[in-house]
C-alpha cells in the first residue's frame, strides 16, 4: 500500500515543477517587446551597406552595390587620420580612465561614509552632464577673448595661445575632460566592489603587520582584478567607436582641429551630411561593430588563457 501511496504523490511534485508561472511571464512581456523591437528587428537593416540607398524606392527595392559604400571610406584620403585618432584616443582613455577610476575607488575605500557620501556625489555629476553643456564649459575656460586661462596667462605675462586654431593642445583637453566626465561612475562601480569584500582579510592582515600599501597590493588590487578585466574588455569592443558628443561639441567642429580631433564618427557624420550616402554611413557603422565584436572575441581569449575566471565566456 506505501507504494501505490507514493507514486502519485511524485507525480503531482512533477507536475508543480513543470507548471508555467504566467504571472513572471506577463511581467516579462513588456522586456521582451523591447528585446525584440530593439535588437533584432533593426537586423533587417544589415543590408543597407550593400545597396545603393534610393529613399523613393525604399530599403528592398534600392539596387545593389556590393561593397562599393566600404570601398568609398577606405579608398577616402582621410581614412587612416581618423582610424589613428580614434584608436590611439581610445587607447588613451581606456587605459588612463581604468588607472585614475581604481585610485580614485581606493582614495574612496579609505574615507570615512559621511566623507564617501560628498565626493562619490561630486564625482558622479559630470556623469550626467551632456557633452554640449561640457562643450560651454570648455569654451568658457579656452576661449581666446573672454575664456579664464588665456586671461590668467595674459596677467602673468605669457604667451596666449589660441586653444581653437592649435590642435596640438587638443590631446590633453579631450583626455582631462573624458576623465572629468567618466571616472566618478567607474570610480563607483569599483569602489562598490571593494565594500562588498570581506574586512576580516584587511584585520588579519593589518594584525599581521601589512602596512596600507602592502593591504592594497595584496588585497584590494588582487579583488577589483576581475571587474577592471570585466570592463577593460568591454571597452576594447568600443575601441572603434567615438563618443560624437564630445569630439563634434568641444572643438566646436574647428576644422584646423581635425588632424587631432577628427574621428570615424565626425568624418561619416559630415559626409552623411554633405553628401546623404546612407549607404556609405550604415558600411562605416557594420565595419565598426564587426571589428569591435572580433576585437572583444581575440580579447577574451588571451584573458581566458592567462586566468579562465576574469574571462567574459
Amino acid at each position: 500500500m506505501a507504494s501505490k501511496i507514493k507514486k502519485p504523490v511524485l507525480a503531482s511534485k512533477g507536475r508543480k515543477k513543470n507548471r508555467m508561472n504566467w504571472g513572471l511571464f506577463l511581467l516579462a512581456i513588456p522586456g521582451l517587446f523591447f528585446l525584440v523591437g530593439y535588437y533584432y528587428i533593426p537586423l533587417f537593416g544589415l543590408i543597407i551597406p550593400f545597396k545603393k540607398m534610393d529613399v523613393a524606392k525604399g530599403i528592398f527595392r534600392s539596387d545593389w552595390c556590393g561593397f562599393d559604400n566600404f570601398k568609398f571610406f577606405f579608398q577616402s584620403p582621410d581614412v587612416w587620420t581618423v582610424t589613428r585618432n580614434t584608436i590611439g584616443l581610445n587607447v588613451l582613455f581606456i587605459v588612463i580612465t581604468l588607472t585614475v577610476s581604481v585610485l580614485v575607488a581606493l582614495g574612496l575605500y579609505e574615507m570615512s561614509k559621511k566623507k564617501v557620501k560628498l565626493f562619490q556625489t561630486c564625482f558622479f555629476v559630470p556623469y550626467f552632464i551632456s557633452w554640449v553643456v561640457a562643450s560651454y564649459i570648455v569654451y568658457a575656460l579656452l576661449s581666446p577673448d573672454l575664456g579664464v586661462i588665456p586671461n590668467i596667462l595674459e596677467k602673468l605675462g605669457m604667451s596666449v595661445p589660441n586653444f581653437y586654431n592649435e590642435p596640438k593642445y587638443w590631446t590633453a583637453i579631450l583626455i582631462l575632460s573624458y576623465i572629468w566626465k567618466h571616472v566618478g561612475y567607474n570610480a563607483l562601480i569599483f569602489y562598490a566592489t571593494l565594500v562588498g569584500m570581506d574586512s576580516a582579510l584587511h584585520e588579519a592582515a593589518a594584525i599581521d603587520g601589512a602596512s596600507k600599501f602592502q593591504r592594497i597590493k595584496y588585497i584590494c588590487l588582487p579583488y577589483l582584478m576581475p571587474i577592471i578585466v570585466l570592463m577593460g574588455v568591454l571597452m576594447i569592443g568600443k575601441i572603434f567607436y567615438a563618443d560624437f558628443g564630445m569630439f563634434y561639441f568641444l572643438p566646436r567642429n574647428s576644422g584646423t582641429l581635425y588632424p587631432v580631433t577628427d574621428v570615424i564618427d565626425t568624418y561619416v557624420f559630415r559626409m552623411l551630411r554633405v553628401m546623404g550616402n546612407i549607404g556609405m554611413s550604415s558600411a562605416v557603422g557594420l565595419y565598426q561593430s564587426a571589428v569591435g565584436f572580433i576585437l572583444v572575441l581575440i580579447t577574451n581569449m588571451i584573458v581566458k588563457k592567462r586566468n579562465e575566471d576574469y574571462a567574459l565566456f
